[in-house]
């Protein structure tokens, strides 16, 4: 691997790429947000009554940023929550956090979700280049995020939580997720590249031992992605170069 300014290069020894696919593949913070603004605004509102103070709603940008993004939905109410001086039992939690994922899937269905531009241009480079693909998510519902973007064809593997039960893989970021997508792939990890959104999927690429880990910035905290352990960082993946010299794959995929 090379990384200079606004690049990041993969060359040969990398044979095989792994993509988170919340905000690595598909772009879903808008509809994330979304989702959760309309879980949290009722709540507060009715809080704000109860209690007799000011209604302050949920902000899409900032309070997304500082309290949801990357985190699990769970650990999103409770700590967004907490910043308003509001402690719920867990069973609550798990309530807001269901009713948000509900919300998110039913605006995905109506009206579909995006890929980014970019990593469909790398993806697409990569498999003419030989390179086997994978997408991982820790969320549910992230093998139908591809679908609803169009993009599940052109992954080798693809594995969500629904993928975990009985599995003992894990439904959240975890080196074991990465570590089964290579398996599958039939590359080693040290051969393997990650590519990730978020600190904790750095953090678990990073205690794998996979040969490159990417971290893609897209709030302006590249320094947490550093600490994480990412060995290169970018704010999109149009930064992400391939240096090939081995024969393209013969594939039918996109």
């Amino acid at each position: 691997m090379r990384t200079g300014p606004g690049q990041c290069v993969l060359g040969d020894e990398i044979a095989s790429l792994i993509f988170g696919v919340d905000g690595v593949v598909v772009d879903s913070a808008q509809a994330s947000a979304a989702a959760w603004k309309s879980v949290f605004d009722p709540f507060l509102r009715t809080f704000a009554a109860v209690r007799e103070t000011a209604f302050v709603p949920f902000d899409v940008r900032t309070d997304y940023l500082r309290y949801v993004h990357g985190r699990p939905r769970s650990q999103c109410a409770r700590d967004f929550l907490a910043s308003r001086g509001i402690t719920l039992p867990y069973d609550d939690l798990r309530g807001l956090a269901a009713r948000q994922e509900e919300l998110f899937l039913a605006e995905i269905r109506r009206y579909g979700i995006s890929p980014f531009a970019s990593t469909v241009v790398l993806i697409r480079e990569a498999r003419r280049c030989g390179l086997r693909t994978a997408a991982v998510s820790a969320q549910r519902h992230g093998a139908e995020m591809l679908r609803r973007a169009g993009v599940a064809t052109m992954f080798d593997i693809a594995l969500d939580a629904l993928d975990a039960p009985g599995t003992e893989l894990p439904a959240h970021p975890d080196s074991a997720l990465f570590l089964q997508a290579a398996l599958r792939l039939g590359t080693s990890p040290g051969r393997t590249a990650v590519v990730e959104e978020t600190t904790a999927g750095v953090r678990a690429a990073q205690r794998g031992g996979f040969g490159v880990v990417v971290g893609v910035d897209r709030i302006g905290d590249s320094a947490a992605f550093c600490e994480r352990g990412a060995d290169a960082v970018v704010t999109d993946l149009s930064e992400l170069r391939l240096c090939r010299r081995r024969a393209p794959l013969t594939s039918s995929r996109p």
